[in-house]
């Protein structure tokens, strides 16, 4: 599953769409985000670390690193 996919699928587990996902990230960030820029960051697969862990946070999520040698 992809990068946007993915993101796509948990926005709408919580009831909400990449629109007021693209809104909440504004008004978290000091950035002004569109439908249009966070799709294009889906779709390019372009999203930093940091625009993910907010958008995890704001769909209230963590993103974690799991070692797989385990």
């Amino acid at each position: 599953m992809n990068v946007r996919n993915r993101i796509k699928m948990l926005a709408v587990s919580r009831g909400m769409t990449l629109k007021k996902l693209a809104e909440k990230l504004s008004s978290v960030c000091e950035q002004e985000y569109s439908y249009n820029s966070l799709l294009g960051k889906l779709n390019r697969e372009s999203l930093s670390l940091k625009e993910a862990e907010i958008i995890a946070q704001i769909l209230n999520y963590k993103l974690e690193f799991i070692d797989i040698n385990k």
